[in-house]
């Protein structure tokens, strides 16, 4: 059987390059060779495919002929007991573990913290009227992580937050280990990382569980053995939930502000469904479930800027697909932005159209994966469509934004999408009665 079409590039280095400096790398090669190509990056031959057919088979796929890779800066800086990098029984038994931090139950008792976080930051947004927001953005969701995951206030001003900077700048780096590098760096501001959260952790055990963090339920957890986590596992997790509720929520929250300053007409429509809501009082799980065009604005925002672009596989299994031969010990990179850009799912798929979720349509399985899917899709899901859900409703009833003219709205897609300019805005107090 053939292997997909396609060209390996240059020796070594293969299309590394282009990949790291084009944004539309993926889209520009299936153009010319369709569905499913094969290219060499970061020293590996490595096949990309994107659509339906090939989410389905990648994500139901985990164990069988696939298991997740990431680049070894990427899982050097994680850490070896971190839930990313651990495949089969042990991904399933932990996953299961740390779900506990997730489940209804926990949400409920977050969403008054996260109301609090984000009406202080919607009062210094307000008295600001114009700023760059996409720091600002970054800085909130490390707030609303760092409260929610190990119970610490104002995480973007502390120690951690400054270390976790560092941290995050070498994920996606050269893993070349000396002091002056991005991924130098990082690697010493892991260290500080962990000292810090040794610390955190430590005081809680000797103290009485809060029951409102995640790390209260990661340190009262136990696995199906009885076991709980040890000390150095439970600092590699707390890491990687920190990293999950940053990074990609930010970019997400970032996509939502810009998308609606784009389209007043959606922006009219969010903030009719929001008057049918009392203003004044706290907001509640049930009241955000009520908001149904918000959650089709909130489905589009991401189908048309998923905050994770590809998803990235290593082949144990010799496979094949789309009359393709994918051989073992290759990696597999299956699109969801090129899946969600798929013109027979998503007819004009270029245009911002919240429709495409209105209860009347449904979608094929597998063709709407913002999160991934099968058994590693993203363990924090929930918890990040409440923190959109809830940071939309809030704005909208609150402020009113315009882009700021003469900038650079391209996206920059590595490691998450964000406007090149970081989001110029100005701001100012909504007239909604």
């Amino acid at each position: 059987m053939a292997l997909p079409p396609g060209s390996f590039g240059l020796p070594l280095i293969g299309d590394t390059i282009n990949f790291l400096q084009d944004s539309q790398f993926a889209k520009k090669r299936h153009q010319q060779y369709g569905p499913i190509f094969k290219t060499s990056l970061f020293g590996q031959p490595t096949v990309f495919m994107r659509g339906q057919e090939a989410s389905l088979f990648v994500l139901s796929n985990d164990n069988q002929y696939f298991v997740a890779s990431f680049p070894a800066s990427t899982k050097a800086l994680l850490g070896p007991l971190s839930l990313s990098v651990q495949t089969g029984a042990n991904h399933i038994n932990r996953r299961k573990l740390m779900y506990q931090a997730f489940q209804p139950r926990a949400l409920v008792g977050y969403i008054g913290a996260m109301e609090n976080i984000t009406q202080s930051y919607l009062e210094k947004w307000e008295k600001m009227e114009t700023l760059t927001w996409y720091p600002e953005l970054r800085n909130y969701t490390f707030d609303v992580a760092a409260k929610l995951l190990v119970g610490i206030d104002n995480g973007s001003g502390t120690a951690l937050g400054h270390n976790f900077e560092t941290w995050g700048n070498g994920l996606f780096s050269i893993p070349l280990d000396v002091p002056w590098t991005k991924f130098g760096k990082a690697k010493n501001s892991r260290n500080l990382l962990l000292a810090e959260l040794e610390k955190i952790i430590r005081d809680r055990q000797q103290g009485t569980p809060s029951g409102k963090d995640a790390l209260s339920f990661l340190i009262s957890g136990r696995d199906e053995e009885g076991n709980s986590l040890s000390l150095d596992e439970l600092k590699d997790q707390v890491l990687v939930l920190l990293f999950a509720g940053h990074g990609t929520l930010t970019s997400a929250i970032a996509s939502f502000c810009l998308l609606l300053a784009q389209n007043p007409d959606v922006m009219a429509k969010v903030r009719a469904e929001q008057q049918q809501f009392p203003a004044t009082e706290p907001l509640t799980l049930e009241q955000l479930k009520q908001m149904t065009y918000l959650e089709q604005v909130l489905r589009e925002v991401l189908r048309l800027i998923p905050p994770v672009g590809s998803v990235f596989r290593t082949v144990i299994n010799a496979c094949e697909f789309g009359g393709y031969e994918i051989p073992k010990g290759w990696s597999v990179l299956s699109g969801i932005t090129q899946t969600h850009q798929d013109s027979q799912l998503y007819p004009e798929p270029d245009r911002f159209d919240p429709d495409r979720f209105s209860s009347e349509r449904s979608a094929k399985p597998f063709s709407y994966v913002p999160f991934g899917g099968g058994l590693r899709e993203c363990l924090g899901k929930e918890f990040a469509r409440l923190e959109m859900k809830l940071f939309a409703a809030k704005i909208v009833r609150e402020l009113e934004w315009e882009l700021l003219p003469d900038q650079d709205l391209n996206l920059i897609t590595v490691p998450t999408p964000r406007p090149r300019d970081g989001l110029r805005v100005k701001f100012r107090r909504t007239t909604m009665k």
